[in-house]
């Protein structure tokens, strides 16, 4: 998919099954083509993006904006579909404060058992 120069990038783990079908059900609803979406195992990527070079990436994807801000994890996640329809309309319940709270222990619940949720990518797995 090509993407406009500085779009934003998600970037997630292309080993992870639970990971990778994430990422097919965002590209669907993804219709602008908003987004690139990058494995964190592309070859270069801490030279495409240094800010990445201190990030742990166990704790779950990444959405690097247009200027260069990090966003990690749930936070990623609200990022990326308050720019879709129809879930922009939904994504305000958010940033209250409880449910905010709540996301962001399932998000890490998650991210911790990805790997037992689906397991992991084997050699032969497209990315």
């Amino acid at each position: 998919m090509m993407t406009q120069k500085n779009s934003p990038t998600v970037i997630y783990d292309g080993q992870c099954k639970f990971c990778i079908g994430q990422i097919e059900k965002m590209k669907k609803h993804d219709r602008a083509q908003t987004f690139e979406y990058l494995p964190r195992q592309t070859e270069n990527l801490l030279e495409r993006f240094p800010v990445l070079q201190d990030e742990d990436f166990n704790s779950g994807l990444r959405l690097v904006d247009s200027e260069n801000r990090v966003a990690a994890g749930a936070d990623a996640v609200y990022e990326i579909y308050r720019r879709f329809k129809p879930y922009k309309y939904l994504t305000w319940i958010y940033k209250v404060p409880l449910l905010n709270a709540i996301f962001q222990k399932i998000y890490q619940w998650i991210a911790k058992n990805r790997y037992r949720l689906r397991g992991k990518c084997d050699d032969g797995c497209e990315i």
